[in-house]
């Protein structure tokens, strides 16, 4: 076990007070809270660190002095505090969702693995689970050649301003990808629409699958009919702004949540799916097992996705005690 503090960013946020709250749980005393809000940071005895500033963290690492891990909770511009944690040999979890930041931290592998330092990516529910259920269905038929994955979110969940605002600006990129209609556990067939998660780009490099894409709905039919309707309008600032103002104030549905993948090599299908409460918290939760696994030492140095990494495989089954269930199905998606 790696001794050291864990320095949780945003520790005070919707995810990041699951994962504080959890690795205090787990390791007393050595988790440090921080974010930007210095007030809020200090109310729970943490520091302030400012993502938008590499040189300001490089000081708040040495000021701390022996940080064993760094959880980002909180998406920095670019991959500058990932450079700063791990020139030092700290280990990082990510749970950015952004294509560009996590390409620009996959380019620090070499630094990671000179340093001795793990950095693990795609840590979360999508991407983070949705990688993991795609490496169980590629793996059951032998290397798919497609892989779709489905995200269904609560509606009535209250998320954090930086994630709803995170989904509108990506709901109005391009969508080349038709429709889905999916059958979800909990939930039943449900039309499912093109959204740009990173795993989609990500899976085909650590999969090598050809073909791989990810959909998004609401449990809110109507939500989710109403918000990719305006997908063309939201490419106005203004129409993002409105949205985001309008989806902070409405709830219009619950806070369950499921993921599916599904995998296809010729005349072979396999799918499996997720499904569990409060997708925040789970998020949070599978940040927290990720930086214990990684703080007991039987994770590589360097940068990999979470789905490159076996001692992480079994997760969802971890995940059981907290209410997330795991499935295998029967059967394609009906296309």
């Amino acid at each position: 076990m790696k001794l050291g503090r864990v320095l949780v960013v945003g520790g005070y946020g919707a995810v990041g007070a699951t994962v504080a709250g959890s690795l205090g749980d787990w390791f007393p005393g050595r988790v440090v809270v921080a974010g930007r809000d210095e007030a809020k940071a200090l109310r729970l005895g943490g520091v302030r660190a400012d993502v938008t500033d590499p040189d300001g963290f490089r000081r708040t690492l040495d000021g701390l002095g022996d940080v064993a891990a760094v959880v980002m909770c909180v998406e920095p511009p670019d991959a500058g505090i990932a450079h700063a944690c791990l020139e030092r040999g700290v280990h990082l979890v990510d749970i950015g969702a952004t294509r560009r930041l996590l390409d620009g931290v996959g380019e620090l592998d070499g630094l990671a693995a000179a340093s001795g330092a793990s950095a693990v990516l795609s840590v979360g529910v999508a991407p983070g689970l949705t990688n993991l259920l795609a490496r169980r269905a590629d793996e059951a038929v032998g290397g798919a050649e497609r892989i779709d994955l489905t995200v269904l979110l609560g509606a009535g969940e209250r998320h954090g301003a930086d994630a709803v605002r995170w989904t509108v600006e990506h709901l109005a990129e391009s969508a080349a990808v038709r429709p889905l209609r999916v059958e979800l556990p909990g939930y039943g067939p449900r039309t499912a629409y093109a959204f740009p998660f990173s795993d989609q780009y990500t899976l085909p490099r650590t999969l090598g699958t050809a073909q791989v894409a990810t959909r998004l709905c609401l449990d809110s039919r109507a939500l989710t009919s109403t918000l990719f309707a305006l997908r063309r309008a939201a490419r106005r600032p203004a129409v993002r702004q409105a949205l985001t103002a309008v989806l902070r104030r409405v709830h219009a549905g619950g806070d369950g949540f499921a993921v599916r993948a599904d995998a296809r090599r010729g005349d072979r299908r396999a799918a499996y799916a997720l499904t569990g409460r409060a997708q925040s918290r789970v998020t949070g939760l599978v940040a927290a097992y990720v930086t214990r696994e990684l703080l007991a030492g039987s994770l590589p140095a360097g940068v990999r996705h979470i789905e490159q990494l076996p001692a992480l495989a079994r997760l969802p089954e971890e995940l059981a005690e907290h209410g997330v269930g795991l499935q295998r199905l029967d059967g394609p998606p009906e296309g």
